[in-house]
């Protein structure tokens, strides 16, 4: 798998994974790809450095690149929040909630945010009849050093 650092036309800036430089440029050639922020899906490959291994430590793989834990902490947080604040203001439906998101969809139960849980195939399905859903992060516990 090949890592790209990628811009939009609008020029937002993600990352993507693809098998092959070739897959990558069938996908993107196809719109496969597209910006998670806008939706565009012209897309090019950004400039970007090589992952270079710097000097081995004893038992570190030399590809090893020390990663300060701060971002990945600020973003297990804002995750955090996200989740703390659905589940302080939503109703929950449990596993039935495809069913409860048709309804408000189609005017069948009165407008209001739900959550709950739902299969993958159940979450396509309301996504190609126009339902508006997300995905809840999944938040790893936090862990004191």
């Amino acid at each position: 798998m090949i890592r790209y650092a990628l811009l939009c036309a609008q020029e937002h800036e993600f990352d993507g994974w693809f098998p092959s430089s070739a897959g990558f440029e069938a996908q993107a050639a196809s719109g496969e790809v597209s910006c998670p922020v806008c939706g565009s899906a012209e897309v090019r490959k950004a400039l970007m450095a090589p992952g270079l291994g710097r000097g081995t430590k004893k038992g570190a793989k030399s590809n090893e690149i020390p990663v300060s834990p701060e971002p990945a902490q600020k973003l297990n947080m804002m995750m955090l929040a996200l989740r703390k604040h659905v589940e302080e203001n939503c109703d929950y439906v449990g596993d039935k909630f495809a069913e409860e998101a048709r309804r408000i969809h189609y005017g069948e139960a009165d407008r209001r945010e739900i959550y709950g849980e739902a299969t993958l195939d159940e979450a396509r399905d309301l996504i190609d009849e126009g339902v508006e859903v997300a995905p809840l992060p999944i938040v790893p516990p936090v862990r004191a050093n």
